[in-house]
């Protein structure tokens, strides 16, 4: 749970916040309606594609709790909200100085018939919120715990991580990205056991049929619904420095567990928060802006779009010299799919 700022120079704070949210919370001070900041939030929260959304218009008692006044903000809503493609959208009257609609239902509002903020909480659905679709590990380590003294762990060597996208069963075709070598899942472990399946975003170690040198960046993927992998990438970013984001500028580009050298070769536009819409390209990116950029990395990369999968659709910049991160950013889909074709060896 976060609670970030709504100030327009804290918009960074609203991004990073945001970034794995299953919902966010929108609150509106009845007296003042929809502002800027209202709409400015709602925006980056269907920038970043958090599925399920609650407006929550608070303070109803300094407005008599007034039907018609919580009518009025949720149409000012309903003018915007189509544009920004959000599906899952609550609007919830309370006030949070006597607990009204918090968890107990109001008595002042006989005309809302709806869930209290904190039912709705525990009871909106988020498991279909993950990508089940393409199997997705990134492996973020090789698991040898080489104990002579079992002899079912001497030679044990498996791959952990969390589980990006997708779901993994034993017996299963895989692929090893990069170097496109392909296998069979031999064993599954969980924080539980030994497994016949998995799936996100579970943490997990796989167990391989054959001996594959598979290190931490690589990525096990199933053979459907295949990423995208290569060097010249599209994205919008989040710029989080003072200093102002130019083209040329070379970063570390962290993705998953997979840390490459990049430049950002040009700036294609400015995103404006308040409407969504673009503006012409500018010079630079400043401090919270958000910008459609153009990379390049010194070696390809394995991703999916971020609409499609926001775990391996997402990045972050950092600042060589410092290793301060200055941007966020979400990846646009790939131009070309991983081929089963294009593997080096099959086994």
């Amino acid at each position: 749970m976060a609670d970030t700022p709504g100030h327009i120079q804290y918009t960074r704070n609203m991004v990073t916040g945001a970034s794995t949210a299953n919902l966010s919370i929108i609150l509106v001070d009845a007296r003042a309606g929809v502002i800027e900041q209202s709409r400015r939030h709602t925006a980056i929260a269907s920038l970043l594609r958090i599925p399920h959304l609650v407006i929550a218009i608070n303070k109803m008692d300094l407005v008599g709790w007034s039907e018609a006044r919580f009518n009025e903000i949720r149409a000012e809503f309903e003018q915007f909200l189509p544009r920004l493609g959000i599906r899952d959208v609550k609007f919830i009257p309370l006030s949070a100085l006597n607990g009204d609609n918090v968890v107990e239902p109001s008595r002042h509002t006989p005309w809302y018939s709806g869930p209290t903020l904190l039912s709705h909480l525990e009871t909106v659905h988020i498991a279909s919120d993950w990508n089940l679709r393409g199997f997705r590990l990134p492996v973020q380590w090789v698991n040898r715990p080489n104990n002579p003294t079992d002899p079912r762990l001497h030679d044990f060597r498996g791959f952990s991580g969390q589980i990006a996208g997708g779901i993994v069963r034993t017996g299963q075709k895989v692929m090893i990205l990069p170097g496109g070598l392909t296998t069979t899942v031999k064993e599954i472990h969980t924080y539980d056991g030994p497994a016949p399946e998995a799936f996100c975003p579970q943490s997990i170690t796989l167990v391989l049929e054959h001996d594959i040198d598979v290190s931490r960046g690589h990525m096990v993927i199933g053979l459907e619904d295949l990423p995208g992998a290569g060097v010249d990438l599209h994205a919008q970013v989040c710029w989080m420095h003072s200093r102002v984001l130019q083209p040329g500028k070379k970063f570390w580009l962290k993705h998953t567990t997979h840390t490459v050298q990049a430049v950002v070769t040009e700036i294609t536009h400015r995103i404006n928060i308040g409407t969504l819409e673009q503006e012409a390209a500018p010079a630079g990116l400043a401090l919270n802006d958000i910008g459609e950029i153009r990379l390049r990395t010194a070696r390809p990369l394995v991703f999916d779009g971020y609409a499609a999968n926001r775990l391996t659709g997402s990045f972050i910049l950092i600042e060589q010299g410092t290793h301060a991160t200055v941007a966020a950013g979400m990846l646009h889909p790939p131009r070309e799919v991983v081929r089963p074709d294009d593997a080096d060896f099959v086994i």
